[in-house]
C-alpha cells in the first residue's frame, strides 16, 4: 500500500522537498525592501503552496513553524516562546536571503504592526489563520535561498539515526529512518483530528517487537513518507464519504473521470443532494432514455472486451482504501487492489444482479446512492432525523465488506441478508399502527431492500457453484418452494384488496410475518379466506388460474418453517408477484396480449366454494390448504 501511494506521488509530482509540506495561506503582509513603512494585507487563494514544516515539534510550548504561522504567533498579543521562535527563525534566515530582513525590521516599530493588526482584522483574517510575508510582490516563501536555509535550520530538529544501516520499508533504499512522521489531513470529517492523524506511530509498547524502539519496526526514510503524506493529501481532497469512512481510489496509470469504471457505476458518487427514499414513476420516454443512457455507459466498460480499443491498458491496477480516524491515528478499514478489466466487470455484474422490476409492474427499480440503499439495512423508521448517525454506528462492520463485495464480484455477508429482511418486515407492519387511511392497502416490501436479497442469494450460490434462477420478473419455473409461497401471499393480498375495499388490516398487516417463517400454517388459513373473497367478485378466472399456476410450482409439500435463504426468497416471491400482477392489469389497461382481460371470464357471483376456488390439476386452494393444516395439527 505504502509504495503503491510512493509510486502515485511520484508519478504525479506530488513530493514537495524534504521538511516541506502543502498548506493553504489565509493572507500575506505585502512589504517593500525600499519603502521601510510600507505595510499591506493582501488575501491569500485556496491553492495550497509549500510551506517549511517542523512537524510534531511545532506541538511543543516553545517552537512553530516557521515563515508561515498562524496570526496569534506572529504577531501575539503578548511575548511567548513560540512567537520568539519564529523571529530567531526570520533573523537566521536573514543572513541567507535579505527579503528577509525587511521582514525583520517591523519588530523595530510597533506603529507598524498595530496598522498590521488593524489591516488584518479589516480582512477578517482569525488569530488561527495561516499568514506568510511578501517582499516586494513576492512570497518569502519562494526565496531563492530560503530552500538551503531550511534544510541546514531543520537538521538539527530532525530524530535519526545517525547511520544508515536499515532498509526503507517503501523505496527500499538504505536509510536512517525518521522516528517521527509528519500527520496526515483530511479525515476530520470521518473522526480524524483537525490537526491531522498519524498513518506510522510506535508510542506504546504493543506496537513493538524484537527489541526495537520506534520507527525501527517499520523504517521509513523521510523522502519515501513525504511521498506518501502527498499522495494520501492529495487524494483525499476528493475522496467522497462512505458510512464514516473515506473512500480513497486511484490507478496506476492515467485515468480521466470518465474512463474510470467506479464513477461510470452510478451509484458510489451520484452528485445529487436529493435523500429523497421513495422510487419515482417513470414514464415510457423517461424509461427509454434511460436505457440509452445505461447502454452507453455499458458500451464504455465492455469496448475494451469487444474492440481492443480500451484507452486504458487492461493489465492497469487499481487501489482503494477505506480511511477513518481514530483517537488520532488512522485507521485502514479496508485495502484492495486488482486488475482495471476485472474492476469494469465486477460492477457490471453488480448491475445485472440487482435488476429488478418495480412493485408497479412499469420501470425498472430506480438507481439511487449506495448511501440509500445501504439505509434499507437498517430497521424501517417511518422518519429518523438521525438515519445517517444510525448508518454510521449500526452498519459500520459490515460496510467495508459490503463494498469490498461489489467491487471484487464477492459473496455478500449473511448479515445483509438478516437485516433486509428486518427491514422488510418492519415496513410490513408499520401500517398496523398507522392511521386508519393508511393501512387500508396492502404494504409492499421496499424496492432496494429487495435487491439487497437478490443480490446475496445469486452471490451465495455463485459461491457455492450452483446456478441461480432469479431474473428480473417473477420466476414461475424457479424450484423453491418458499418463494412461491411468497407468490401466494401477495395473490391472496390482491383477491383481499379487490374484494373488500377499505379494509383497515388486510392479511398482510396480519399473516406477512408469520407467513414468512411458518408458511404452511399461514396459507391454509388464507386458502380458505381466499373463497370468500372470491365469492365477492364477478371476474374471478384470472387469480384462479393464477393460484393454479403457483400451487403447480410449489409441488406436494409446503415448506413448514424457513430459514435465512428461504426467507429471503419468500420476500422475493411476494414482491415480483405483486409487480407481476400490476404488470398485468397495465397490459389489460392497454389492452396488450397476455393481459389480465384475456385471462378473465365472466363469472355469475353464485357458484360454490369449491367451483369459485378451483385449481385445475391440484385440487381447490382450500383443500389445498385444509390438508396441510390437517397434517399439522396432526
Amino acid at each position: 500500500m505504502l509504495k503503491a501511494l510512493y509510486d502515485y506521488a511520484n508519478k504525479h509530482s506530488l513530493v514537495p522537498p524534504p521538511g516541506y509540506v502543502e498548506k493553504t495561506v489565509k493572507a500575506y503582509v505585502s512589504l517593500s525592501s525600499l519603502a521601510e513603512d510600507f505595510a499591506e494585507v493582501e488575501m491569500g487563494g485556496q491553492q495550497a503552496v509549500r510551506c517549511p514544516d517542523i512537524g510534531s515539534l511545532a506541538n511543543g510550548k516553545d517552537k512553530c513553524n516557521v515563515l508561515a504561522e498562524k496570526r496569534s504567533i506572529i504577531f501575539p498579543g503578548e511575548p511567548s516562546p513560540k512567537s520568539q521562535f519564529f523571529w530567531d527563525a526570520l533573523r537566521e534566515a536573514g543572513e541567507y536571503e535579505p527579503a528577509a530582513k525587511a521582514c525583520l525590521r517591523i519588530l523595530e516599530k510597533p506603529e507598524i504592526i498595530e496598522r498590521i493588526d488593524q489591516k488584518l482584522d479589516a480582512h477578517k483574517v482569525k488569530a488561527s489563520d495561516r499568514i506568510a510575508f511578501k517582499v516586494d510582490g513576492k512570497a518569502l516563501l519562494d526565496g531563492e535561498k530560503i530552500q538551503d536555509w531550511w534544510q541546514g535550520f531543520r537538521a538539527q530538529f530532525l530524530k535519526t539515526k545517525e547511520s544508515a544501516d536499515t532498509i526503507c520499508m517503501v523505496s527500499a533504499k538504505p536509510t536512517a529512518p525518521v522516528m517521527t512522521t509528519s500527520k496526515i489531513s483530511g479525515l476530520k470529517a470521518v473522526g480524524g483530528h483537525a490537526s491531522g492523524d498519524a498513518l506510522i506511530c510506535f508510542d506504546k509498547a504493543a506496537f513493538c517487537s524484537y527489541g526495537f524502539k520506534k520507527a525501527e519496526n517499520a523504517p521509513v526514510s523521510e523522502e519515501a513518507f513525504a511521498a506518501v503524506k502527498a499522495a494520501l493529501d492529495s487524494l483525499l481532497k476528493d475522496a467522497p464519504i462512505l458510512s464514516d469512512m473515506r473512500f480513497v481510489h486511484w490507478y496506476n496509470c492515467d485515468v480521466k473521470r470518465e474512463e474510470d469504471p467506479i464513477y461510470q457505476c452510478g451509484d458510489f458518487f451520484q452528485d445529487d443532494d436529493d435523500e429523497d427514499e421513495e422510487e419515482e414513476e417513470l414514464s415510457a420516454m423517461e424509461i427509454r432514455q434511460k436505457e440509452i443512457t445505461e447502454g452507453k455507459k455499458a458500451d464504455k466498460l465492455v469496448q475494451s472486451l469487444e474492440t481492443g480499443k480500451e484507452p486504458v491498458p487492461l493489465d492497469s491496477i487499481y487501489y482503494i482504501l477505506l480511511l477513518s480516524g481514530v483517537n488520532g491515528r488512522i485507521m485502514i478499514r479496508r485495502y484492495e487492489c486488482g486488475r482495471y478489466k476485472d474492476l469494469q466487470k465486477n460492477l457490471q455484474i453488480w448491475h445485472e444482479d440487482l435488476k429488478l422490476r418495480n412493485a408497479a409492474g412499469t420501470a425498472p427499480v430506480s438507481d439511487c446512492k449506495l448511501k440509500a440503499r445501504l439505509i434499507r439495512l437498517l430497521k424501517h423508521r417511518k422518519s429518523d432525523a438521525k438515519v445517517f448517525e444510525s448508518l454510521r454506528n449500526e452498519l459500520a462492520g459490515i460496510t467495508p465488506v459490503i463494498i469490498m463485495a461489489i467491487l471484487t464480484g464477492g459473496r455478500m455477508p449473511d448479515a445483509v441478508a438478516a437485516r433486509a429482511l428486518r427491514h422488510i418486515r418492519s415496513q410490513m407492519l408499520a401500517s398496523a399502527d398507522a392511521g386508519k387511511d393508511e393501512g387500508r392497502m396492502p404494504q409492499i416490501p421496499d424496492g432496494w431492500a429487495c435487491q439487497w436479497l437478490k443480490v446475496w442469494l445469486i452471490r451465495k450460490k455463485r459461491a457455492e457453484g450452483e446456478e441461480e434462477f432469479l431474473v428480473e420478473t417473477y420466476n414461475i419455473k424457479h424450484p423453491s418452494a418458499a418463494y412461491h409461497c411468497g407468490g401466494l401471499m401477495a395473490v391472496y393480498a390482491k383477491i383481499q384488496q379487490r374484494a373488500i375495499e377499505g379494509v383497515n388490516a388486510g392479511v398482510i398487516q396480519r399473516y406477512y410475518a408469520s407467513a414468512s417463517r411458518t408458511p404452511a400454517i399461514v396459507l391454509s388459513r388464507l386458502a380458505r379466506l381466499c373463497n370468500y373473497h372470491l365469492a365477492k367478485l364477478e371476474k374471478t378466472k384470472f387469480f384462479e388460474d393464477r393460484l393454479a399456476e403457483l400451487y403447480s410450482a410449489l409441488g406436494d409439500e409446503i415448506p413448514v418453517t424457513l430459514n435465512l435463504e428461504e426467507q429471503s426468497y419468500f420476500a422475493l416471491g411476494y414482491y415480483q408477484q405483486w409487480s407481476e400482477l400490476n404488470t398485468r392489469k397495465a397490459a389489460k389497461e392497454d389492452g396488450q396480449p397476455g393481459g389480465e382481460g384475456e385471462m378473465q371470464e365472466q363469472s355469475s357471483g353464485n357458484g360454490s366454494e369449491a367451483e369459485i376456488g378451483q385449481s385445475p390439476g391440484n385440487g381447490t386452494a382450500m383443500e389445498m390448504g385444509q390438508a396441510v393444516e390437517n397434517e399439522m395439527e396432526m
